[in-house]
């Protein structure tokens, strides 16, 4: 590849560095006063979601720079390489295509010469049938019961993703079906997962690619015991019970999966990008197949718009250099991301993935350390419910936050005029958040004097909102899609790979050589820091007391 100057030394980036400080003493009182269509003018439209980035610390100028600085980093190139199926996963010399996941089926996506969307419809295909069969009670257990639960077991983005489009498409699921989840290895979560379940009436979705995965199938090995002690030991039983989201046909095989009933997916899909895959099977069996395709529809409207947008109009890209404007030039550290929406209530946790896992990078595509910020730290919460927690950090604490509010224009559960109290409120955070309030408005409303500094709000604090008729499966795809493509946009600028994960690797493999000590009846020899070796003496005792 071609030696790629560090972000920090473009010619846009040290321009940024100098323009940023006149936002010392540039407040957005000031900038809305002197612009009266600025909340006009900073807009943007693509897939069916509005974003006012209105009231973000910028000027004209400032998306000027930024937007050279998304052309001096070859972001147009780094697009196109990405959709056409090049390797740009350069530390596992992958392609990267998610985006061949919501491909329509007349498309041609080429890796390594070969067009993988025939591949990717034809799992689609199989998802669909088997679906439609479990839905209308044609798919039977051992003892002859209909399927009415489903638990799917898996890890990281093999679990984050189907939880979060279970609970933000539950509006559209079948009511008389369970669905539930299991990912952590500690007990307890496959314990609730089967309360008050009938192993007759429960299916188990494994997903793990390698079939290998430590906390995976620790719970699916427990899950099948689960189901042999429910049903009599019968070791046919699982077929029954059990599907898997898999490549590795031989281990499935010998779990007591049908092979037949195995689901595969590709590595050219990372486990943070692969919700709209097989690992989606579970969003499947509680939505339909219709509704998963409108979902997958919602991503590539949002592909294309990616694709094809004018930088200054193109959602991912402004959501992703704003991010980067803060993160490199107001030291902010965080993002949050805050949905007027409860169905969406396990948005932000998968952005934590999708954008920490992507982006928590501390070297370069060369290997070279860098010397400026990568990936912010992404959280949040629905709103209301922060707004009576640490919504006052983010109006009057030191630490600058930006945020992202994300409502709908009609209720998916329409209740008397809670929707209108729920918007009222993302309008009336956004806007204090802004504009604040300043010491003379305060007297002004007879405050004491001591009393002042304390109902001050600074304001100047920025907010992107973004707005969309109803939460329905497309505009989820579009949404999930607007994220994906802002930390790629991201990626690219700081010249980091947000495609490997190996930060995750290291105490995944200390774990295995501890989970033996722990074990043990004979006192084992432990070679670990004097800390580490002290607490796993410290649990074996424990481990022995009563």
């Amino acid at each position: 590849m071609n030696k790629i100057k560090p972000a920090n030394q473009r010619v846009a980036w040290k321009a940024l560095a100098a323009h940023s400080k006149q936002f010392n003493k540039l407040h957005l009182r000031k900038l809305f006063a002197d612009d009266p269509k600025r909340g006009d003018r900073f807009t943007a439209e693509g897939a069916g979601l509005f974003l006012d980035y209105s009231k973000n610390r910028l000027t004209e100028k400032t998306l000027k720079l930024l937007l050279q600085l998304a052309r001096e980093s070859d972001l147009r190139a780094r697009m196109d390489a990405m959709f056409s199926g090049e390797k740009i996963n350069l530390t596992e010399n992958r392609a990267v295509l998610h985006v061949a996941l919501r491909a329509p089926g007349d498309a041609t996506i080429l890796v390594d010469g070969k067009n993988v969307v025939p591949e990717v419809q034809a799992v689609l295909d199989k998802m669909s049938a088997f679906s439609n069969r479990v839905r209308a009670g044609e798919w039977r257990g051992h003892s002859g019961k209909p399927i009415l639960n489903v638990i799917n077991i898996g890890i990281g983005g093999s679990d984050l993703g189907p939880v979060m489009a279970y609970e933000a498409l539950r509006h559209y699921s079948n009511r008389g079906m369970t669905f539930r989840f299991v990912s952590n290895v500690d007990g307890i979560d496959f314990v609730e997962a089967v309360h008050g379940l009938d192993p007759a009436e429960t299916l188990f979705i494994v997903s793990s690619k390698t079939f290998t995965t430590l906390e995976t199938m620790t719970n699916a090995e427990t899950a099948r015991s689960w189901l042999l002690n429910g049903l009599g030991g019968d070791k046919t039983a699982v077929a029954k019970h059990f599907v898997a989201v898999s490549t590795n046909a031989e281990k499935v095989s010998a779990f007591g999966i049908d092979t037949a009933n195995m689901f595969g997916f590709w590595d050219w899909v990372g486990g943070r990008y692969s919700m709209d895959s097989a690992i989606g099977l579970s969003t499947m069996l509680a939505i339909g197949p219709d509704h998963f395709r409108a979902m997958l529809h919602g991503f590539h409207q949002m592909d294309e718009h990616f694709r094809t947008a004018p930088f200054e109009k193109n959602l991912p890209v402004l959501m992703g250099l704003l991010a980067l404007w803060y993160t490199d030039f107001f030291d902010a550290q965080t993002i949050a991301v805050l949905p007027y929406e409860q169905y969406l209530k396990r948005f932000p946790a998968y952005l934590q993935q999708l954008t920490m896992e992507s982006n928590g990078k501390s070297v370069t595509l060369e290997g070279r350390r860098v010397n400026y910020d990568t990936g912010p730290i992404f959280w949040g919460e629905p709103g209301t419910n922060g707004q009576h927690s640490f919504y006052q950090l983010i109006h009057q604490g030191t630490r600058l936050i930006p945020c992202d509010f994300i409502a709908f224009g009609h209720a998916l559960t329409p209740l008397g005029r809670h929707h209108d109290m729920l918007l009222a409120n993302v309008f009336a955070q956004a806007e204090a958040l802004a504009f604040g309030k300043t010491p003379d408005q305060v007297k002004a409303e007879g405050t004491p004097d001591w009393l002042v500094p304390h109902r001050v709000f600074e304001g100047n604090r920025p907010s992107n909102t973004i707005l969309a008729q109803r939460l329905t499966p497309e505009i989820l795809g579009a949404l999930v899609a607007l994220y994906e493509h802002s930390v790629f946009t991201q990626g690219i600028i700081w010249n980091i790979n947000s495609f490997d994960q190996w930060g995750v690797e290291l105490g995944k493999a200390l774990a295995q050589r501890i989970i033996p000590e722990l074990e043990s009846d004979a006192e084992p020899k432990l070679k670990h820091d004097t800390s580490t070796n002290n607490l796993i003496r410290r649990y074996r005792k424990m481990k022995k007391s009563k």
